[in-house]
């Protein structure tokens, strides 16, 4: 049995980390609220861009554009996002694993969004063609259509066939779903059968409008996979830190019992040889 002297020094260290932990999860549930009302902000817009570009397509079939154009699907690149830090449960480690199969499977380049997923495949040896790390919190638009432009150029220039965009999906701060879809080349949404059927009059023409459109669509999506992203990362964090709270408490209250049993084996210890040494007087 360890002494009461080490077991008052692991007492005083596990409380010092539990209040760490305390503090970080306080953090991250002030960090989630406000990366779950950008996310909520975020999904009309997408979907409203979603629904133009369906009704676009499906009233002007055979308007061609390179980012529709498929090819034989030799040079495949993924879009992975991850966090720059960790401590946030699972949650780059279910994403690096999604995207390590789908390599695996389909074998290709990196484009890595996030610290995290940088260093694990770049261990690993798997080519980076392009990095950004540091986004910060509050992730704004430019970057998404920083990182969109480099991905229709990539396209355009025919040096990947297919890019696929790998992010984690928020449902709630315990529901994170790594989520993988195809950005390029851009497959039409289909328009919804309930809603009214309406032969639109576009001006300009339909080549016009896809040719501002796209990649519009395409900085959207991005843009909205790295709030979602960002709100899964805050939400995963404050539920690892939570479960480490409740585990240092639970850690403090065996290691005080261990304690208190050592202090009364050690009481116990003394009397008896205070008694045997009374006896041995008698």
């Amino acid at each position: 049995m360890a002494s009461a002297r080490d077991l008052r020094r692991r007492i005083k260290s596990v409380k010092s980390t539990q209040q760490i932990t305390k503090a970080m999860k306080m953090v991250a549930a002030a960090k989630l609220r406000k990366a779950q009302e950008r996310v909520t902000a975020a999904r009309p817009f997408a979907a409203k861009v979603k629904e133009v570009l369906a009704r676009l397509t499906a009233s002007s079939s055979g308007v061609e554009h390179p980012l529709l154009a498929t090819r034989q699907p030799d040079r495949v690149l993924y879009v992975l996002v991850t966090a720059d830090r960790g401590l946030c449960g699972g949650y780059n480690a279910n994403i690096m694993r999604m995207c390590a199969g789908m390599m695996q499977q389909k074998p290709g380049s990196l484009v890595a969004v996030g610290r995290k997923g940088r260093d694990f495949f770049r261990r690993r040896g798997f080519t980076i063609e392009s990095e950004f790390v540091g986004l910060g919190e509050d992730i704004p638009f430019g970057s998404a259509k920083e990182i969109g432009e480099l991905l229709v150029g990539y396209y355009e220039k025919e040096q990947f066939d297919e890019v696929y965009l790998l992010f984690t999906e928020f449902r709630s701060a315990i529901n994170q779903i790594p989520t993988a879809i195809k950005l390029l080349p851009v497959e039409p949404p289909t328009e919804d059968e309930n809603g009214s059927q309406v032969d639109y009059i576009y001006e300009p023409e339909p080549e016009a409008l896809l040719s501002r459109l796209l990649p519009t669509y395409i900085e959207t999506t991005i843009y909205r996979a790295l709030l979602e992203s960002k709100a899964s990362e805050q939400g995963a964090r404050m539920t690892a830190m939570g479960s480490a709270t409740d585990n240092a408490t639970e850690m403090i209250d065996k290691l005080t019992l261990s304690l208190n049993r050592a202090r009364q084996a050690a009481i116990t210890k003394e009397i008896s040889e205070i008694v045997g040494g009374a006896n041995a007087l008698d």
